[in-house]
């Protein structure tokens, strides 16, 4: 054997013994991905359940948030900065949410399920007045898909069957 046959089969070696450890890179990069994403939904479904936690706890928010939905302009002025807040954060876990996507933590299931999610909202009117005072709390691409989903008119349906005029605001002392 010369020196030429012998690096040859020195490289070959070389390469069966990484492709093995390729593998095993790529397998463990896979398992760390999908990990990281499952963390992520799991931060995500905690984070809602937090927030939604004040329309099913707190009778008093809920009439303001029903009656918000439908007109935030009629609110009187605190029941418009508690109606805010909720927004606010609503709003801020949504965009959180938007850039989880783009950064392909969220597939484009769970995305589509926060996007109808986010649709049902808007279509209401009084939700649409509030975004109008707040838009500029948030980043510009954000904005744009809020804007996008405002402007295709949808229905609102997800509060149809509440009788909303039925709900009356809490007395202020």
């Amino acid at each position: 054997m010369n020196w030429e046959m012998l690096t040859a089969i020195a490289q070959l070696a070389t390469v069966l013994v990484g492709i093995p450890s390729l593998i095993y890179f790529a397998v463990q990069l896979r398992e760390q991905t999908r990990e990281r994403r499952q963390e992520a939904r799991n931060a995500l479904t905690v984070q809602w359940g937090d927030l939604t936690k004040a329309l099913h706890e707190n009778g008093e928010f809920a009439a303001i948030h029903l009656r918000g939905v439908h007109s935030f302009h009629d609110l009187d002025p605190v029941s418009k900065l508690r109606f805010s807040a909720f927004q606010n954060r609503f709003f801020k876990n949504f965009e959180g949410m938007y850039y989880s996507r783009r950064e392909g933590i969220l597939n484009s299931e769970l995305w589509d399920e926060i996007e109808r999610t986010m649709s049902d909202f808007l279509a209401y009117d009084g939700v649409r007045q509030w975004w109008k005072t707040r838009k500029h709390w948030h980043t510009e691409a954000f904005a744009a898909v809020v804007d996008a989903i405002i402007a295709r008119g949808d229905q609102p349906t997800a509060y149809s069957t509440y009788s909303v005029t039925d709900v009356a605001l809490p007395k202020h002392h």
